[in-house]
């Protein structure tokens, strides 16, 4: 399946519902929502799911709240969207929160973290274990609410120009990592490069970086990284179960009504599931595609790779501490929800996992 007919086959709209809308309608109790997004337009995985939920929201909603949709470019830049919605000239945007963490490293912990959460553990910290309460805080600083709304589950560890048996293969690597990740990348000496997504492609053909990390295979596939690097490492440490969040000006949030608020938390919440199940549903298809039609190799990090990550995660870890009592705050609850949930996966699902993998030869 090429990009045009993926996108076809979505059936997402783009501009979402105003314009379908009498004027006069609007002076009948009906919003407009208009949201910003760091994706490009019908952007494969991440950028269809944008353009899916906005549409939702008009929808569940029964067009009491209309939608305007802008990708990256459209209206601001992609990086860009935080002010945009932070200074009310939009009234939400979609991203992933680490691109923010420039403003707060906080912001860091909503995406993923290196070492950290898989997403159901993510999604059990952010429900039921004090995570939404922080995310509400650090946001609340700039005037921002924000929700959860999409999930990659765990990303791969990247694309390459060549391949990594140490760390020493790292030092002086142009890589394309945002987020805390991309600080670990740094200890170990190699030079991260942040990047909206709708950039990464022509900077990896053209050598400006010589490595990306991206999504996994569903989304990877689309993006023809494999044209500029062939070696695709599987298990990364930097992004374990990444989220998207929509962030929304929080003045703007407080004066919808109750409802309008649970309308826009049940699209959120719906998408959020939707987006990782559909990747799990299509990685493995897609990783062998590449493979098969591309001469993709995949390659795993060594046992010393992956500690050299560590040993400089710990470090980046003690950095975001010291920033500031509410980093602090964020990084405990985030490490001891962690470890309090891992430890029984680890006894029970993960467990199950690997013998049903073990019995059936997976």
């Amino acid at each position: 399946m090429d990009r045009r007919s993926f996108i076809k086959k979505a059936g997402v709209a783009g501009t979402v519902g105003a314009a379908a809308l009498a004027t006069p309608a609007l002076s009948q109790g009906i919003k407009e929502m208009t949201i910003v997004s760091t994706w490009p337009r019908d952007f494969p995985g991440l950028g269809i799911s944008a353009q899916r939920l906005a549409a939702r929201i008009t929808e569940l909603s029964e067009g009491k709240i209309t939608t305007k949709y802008f990708a990256a470019g459209e209206r601001v830049g992609a990086f860009d969207s935080f002010d945009e919605v932070r200074n009310g000239n939009s009234n939400a945007y979609i991203a992933a929160e680490y691109y923010w963490k420039g403003k707060h490293p906080g912001f860091a912990y909503f995406t993923s973290v290196p070492f950290g959460m898989t997403t159901p553990e993510w999604n059990a910290w952010i429900k039921f274990g004090g995570g939404q309460e922080l995310w509400d805080e650090v946001s609340g600083e700039f005037g921002l609410k924000a929700v959860a709304c999409g999930g990659t589950g765990a990303q791969a560890g990247g694309w390459f120009n060549k391949e990594i048996n140490s760390a020493d293969d790292l030092k002086g690597l142009k890589m394309r990592i945002p987020g805390l990740g991309g600080d670990v990348m740094a200890k170990l000496g190699a030079s991260p490069v942040s990047l909206p997504g709708g950039q990464i492609y022509e900077n990896l053909v053209s050598g400006s970086i010589e490595a990306t990390e991206w999504v996994g295979p569903f989304n990877d596939y689309f993006m023809k990284f494999y044209e500029a690097a062939k070696y695709y490492y599987t298990a990364g440490m930097h992004e374990p179960g990444s989220s998207l969040g929509m962030g929304m000006n929080k003045a703007w949030w407080d004066g919808l009504s109750s409802w309008e608020q649970a309308v826009i938390t049940a699209a959120c919440l719906e998408e959020n599931s939707a987006q990782v199940e559909e990747a799990i549903a299509k990685n493995g298809e897609y990783l062998a595609k590449m493979v098969a039609e591309n001469g993709v190799q995949t390659r795993e990090f060594s046992d010393d790779v992956w500690d050299s990550f560590g040993e400089a995660a710990a470090e980046v870890f003690e950095e975001t501490r010291a920033h500031s009592d509410l980093a602090k705050k964020i990084d405990d609850s985030y490490q001891a929800s962690m470890r309090e949930i891992a430890g029984w996966r680890a006894k029970a699902e993960i467990a199950y996992v690997n013998q049903r993998n073990r019995v059936l030869d997976i």
